[in-house]
């Protein structure tokens, strides 16, 4: 049986610590972008393209599994919005529902055997497939503000943001793997 950091059963109070670090990340890491494009003229900008949000739920997933990145992944937008106004009142059950699914379904590829990047890819394209059908249903369906250009538009400006995920997320967890071993 493997022990890596990456597959090991966690206890509770891993799962726990791994929410919890999510969702402290999830609220300061957008903060401080928004900080750097304030001072740099890019204004919001920055977020958009680096969606820093999607960073540390999807990494938690893929450590501490699914319950833990999932509740990480509704409670990261909800806090953030109390404590800033961030993300738009629009966006958010938008966002919570996105973030929801890259944490369970990063959390749900923890033990899958495949390459960190596969996870990575699979787990974007379910969360931005999630977010684009809930954002189609709200606007045909109830006629809701966010207009179905945001789809598209969100991907465009994020394909940073997405590279950077498929390139460093698989980094850490390698790093994460080559220390555990190193430790034994």
């Amino acid at each position: 049986m493997t022990t890596t950091a990456t597959t090991r059963r966690l206890s509770l109070k891993a799962q726990t610590i791994g929410a919890a670090a999510a969702i402290v990340s999830a609220v300061v890491l957008p903060q401080l972008l928004h900080a750097i494009g304030a001072s740099t003229g890019l204004g919001s900008a920055l977020g958009e393209i680096l969606l820093p949000m999607h960073f540390p739920i999807i990494l938690a997933g893929l450590l501490a599994g699914p319950y833990a990145a999932m509740t990480a992944g509704v409670l990261s937008p909800l806090l953030s919005f109390v404590l800033t106004g961030m993300p738009a009142p629009a966006m958010l059950p938008f966002m919570m529902l996105e973030l929801a699914v890259y944490g369970l379904c990063a959390g749900l590829l923890r033990t899958v055997s495949l390459p960190d990047t596969a996870k990575v890819l699979i787990v974007q394209l379910c969360g931005r497939i999630v977010r684009a059908g809930a954002i189609l249903v709200v606007f045909y369906g109830f006629g809701g503000s966010v207009q179905p250009a945001v789809i598209l538009t969100s991907i465009r400006m994020g394909l940073i943001g997405i590279a950077l995920q498929l390139i460093l997320i698989p980094v850490i967890l390698a790093c994460l793997r080559w220390t555990d071993r190193a430790s034994s």
